[in-house]
């Protein structure tokens, strides 16, 4: 293979062919790569420049090649015609992937990708000045089975001007400037023995890595095809692999990988490097993730949209009796839901962030139209709470001694589970950024145990007859408590409604309410049937989802504009939180969600109280606001920064010193002891 491509490219090349926008090497034809030549400004200011990009498009089935190509492939050449004044700096070049054919590793992309470079104006062109840039550009466009070098002259006119940048085009050249390795900033070490590279890099234990891979940016280092090892160890990455025969030595730079086109540039310089202590560490990793994941969803179930449904539960036990098998299927049942559910939506969020996503915990509580379908099914879970009408999953406990009730149970769990997800509290946040960072199978099992942790509950419940004896008896208490059970779930859809406004604007949150009214119409004019003997229930269930299609389609398609910043905060920006940084300015910097209860906890009782605030405008200190409650790139990839997948994050910016990260459980003790 390699043999072939260095043949077919060396003769393309001396051939002399004549090149075209685009063409492939035989001098005509569709290029399987598409190039285009573009500017983020088309009016560069002088003395500043601009950044240009080369937007490649391949073909279905076709990829291009890293500047490093690997065992095979050829990276893209380009000959510059410039006007005077005009500089343009190397070429940048996107995280790339691995692709192995024939035993032989090629540094790829598969999709469309796009390679940078600065472009620099001298400061004497004067405004208005034409700019015309051209390239000859060369790569090589492949399948897993032919190569075929390709060519183009590429042109863009600019006109020196005030280096306006248009919205849009801003938006997509950040896109791909995700996807350029960041300087990691601290050295690495590396040692050869015995023909095995090992690879020592400074990491932070809590920064987040995952589908690692190492990409040296010039040959000699490593073996392109031979398996790399990695292991985290504490502040470091351990990646050993087969090196390179006879490479050189010296100090060497490389692209190290830690998600899909992330990665980092770092350097790294011949030293000693401790061997990995062995495979304990992870193993202890994964059990904390996974009890700190078992305690969460155990708190969870005193949360308001969870305790409701388990005092049903409890009640329903309380019917049954002592039939201890039905009681166990029950309890296996409601467990079952509850795992499965979490597991989706781990699993969700996993492929979420493997496609590119930026995405964390309670993911799907970001989305508008999930809101709506919660406060919908909130409400009819409140007004059959109420005796409004009848629902066997949730009412009544002679559907316990049939199927009904073991399918009931399973989806009251799948339903706890997913509005319950939302509710980090102090033993999450760790367990989830954990299982980020984790192989998949650990991940899920951490997912998993957060679900077991919600349904243990119920299971010692109906397990251990001793705790079930000591419920109460069965009588007239049971209905009147089931109409209490009511209210807090009234007060859940109440904060759905309001949190849908905070998503929506005052518009989506009076679709939200005008969708439930409707609702608690069809349920009042089917309990009137059910006390008269008459069913209805299909055509319910129908006339409800006709209302939620209905009220999702006329919710507002955006948020509302984000207000100004308020006289006690400001909005998270990171460029804002740089400059107070840089002028020694104390900074309390939070992130919060309308959807997190701990968030709005600490919020009332340490935040917002009138001695922090006193303290804080006293010293000084600017509290920056990140607000996550509507999907925000820049905030995930922050919090990803600080290896978390969900808020709340506390983080104190003492003047001239890093950051501080808070307890999750906050007091006004803990908030004003910052400042002394």
């Amino acid at each position: 293979m390699r043999i072939f491509q260095v043949t077919l490219m060396t003769l393309a090349l001396l051939a002399g062919l004549p090149v075209a926008q685009a063409q492939n090497a035989f001098g005509g034809g569709e290029a399987h790569i598409a190039a285009q030549l573009v500017a983020e400004s088309d009016a560069p200011r002088a003395g500043e420049g601009t950044m240009i990009a080369f937007a490649m498009a391949p073909q279905a089935g076709w990829h291009g090649y890293w500047e490093n190509p690997g065992d095979a492939g050829l990276g893209m050449t380009v000959d510059w015609t410039l006007p005077k004044g005009v500089s343009v700096g190397p070429l940048r070049y996107p995280v790339p992937e691995t692709l192995l054919i024939s035993g032989l590793m090629n540094h790829v992309y598969e999709g469309p990708y796009a390679v940078l470079a600065s472009l620099k104006v001298a400061g004497d062109i004067a405004p208005g000045t034409r700019l015309p840039v051209r390239a000859k550009a060369q790569w090589l466009a492949c399948t897993d089975k032919v190569c075929v070098p390709e060519s183009g002259e590429l042109a863009i006119d600019l006109v020196a001007g005030d280096g306006m940048v248009a919205a849009a085009t801003r938006a997509r050249f950040d896109g791909w400037r995700t996807h350029l390795p960041r300087p990691l900033g601290s050295e690495a070490s590396y040692e050869v023995k015995d023909g095995r590279l090992r690879l020592s890099v400074p990491f932070p234990a809590s920064a987040q890595a995952s589908d690692i891979h190492l990409f040296p940016l010039a040959e000699g280092l490593v073996t392109y095809a031979a398996p790399q090892t990695v292991t985290r160890e504490g502040d470091r990455l351990l990646i050993e692999t087969a090196a390179a025969e006879g490479g050189k030595r010296g100090a060497v730079q490389a692209v190290l990988r830690t998600g899909d086109h992330v990665g980092f540039l770092l350097t790294a310089k011949p030293g000693e490097v401790a061997a990995a202590s062995g495979g304990g560490a992870p193993w202890r990793a994964i059990l904390a993730a996974l009890g700190g994941a078992l305690l969460g969803g155990l708190l969870l179930n005193i949360m308001p949209c969870v305790f409701p449904i388990l005092g049903l539960k409890a009640m329903k036990l309380a019917k049954a009796g002592g039939d201890e098998r039905i009681v166990r299927r029950e309890a296996l049942a409601y467990t079952l839901g509850v795992i499965a559910t979490c597991l989706l939506l781990g699993s969700a969020l996993l492929g979420l962030r493997a496609a590119g996503s930026a995405v964390g915990w309670a993911f799907q509580l970001q989305d508008p139209r999930i809101i709506l379908a919660l406060l919908l099914l909130v409400t009819a879970i409140a007004f059959n709470l109420a005796g409004l009408f009848e629902l066997r999953a949730y009412g009544g406990g002679e559907g316990l001694a049939g199927k009904g009730g073991v399918a009931g149970s399973f989806w009251t769990g799948a339903l706890v589970a997913f509005v319950a997800t939302p509710c980090t509290g102090p033993f999450m946040a760790a367990a989830m950024g954990a299982a980020l960072l984790l192989p998949l199978a650990a991940a899920l099992a951490v997912f998993a145990g957060l679900g077991l942790g919600l349904a243990l509950p119920f299971l010692l419940l109906a397990y251990i007859p001793a705790l079930r004896r000591r419920l109460p008896k069965p009588g007239g208490w049971m209905g009147r408590f089931q109409k209490i059970l009511a209210l807090p779930m009234f007060l859940t859809a109440l904060g759905l409604a309001w949190l849908l406004g905070q998503q929506r604007g005052v518009p989506g949150m009076t679709i939200g309410l005008g969708a439930a009214l409707l609702l608690a119409l069809l349920l009042w004019w089917l309990g009137g049937r059910q006390r008269i003997g008459k069913g209805g229930g299909v055509i319910v269930a129908i006339a409800a989802l006709a209302v939620l299609a209905g009220a999702a389609y006329a919710l507002p398609t955006s948020a509302p504009a984000a207000s100004a910043d308020s006289a006690t905060s400001v909005h998270f920006d990171v460029a804002k939180l740089a400059e107070l940084r840089a002028a020694n300015k104390p900074v309390f910097l939070y992130f919060t969600a309308d959807w997190c209860l701990t968030c709005k906890a600490n919020e009332a009782a340490a935040i917002d109280r009138a001695e922090t605030r006193a303290a804080f405008d006293k010293a000084g200190v600017t509290v920056m606001v990140g607000d996550w409650t509507n999907a925000d790139p820049a905030i995930t990839r922050f919090l990803e920064s600080q290896g978390r997948s969900g808020v709340p994050l506390y983080l104190f910016y003492a003047p001239g010193k890093e950051a501080q990260t808070l307890p999750q459980l906050l007091t006004p003790a803990t908030l004003t002891g910052l400042l002394r």
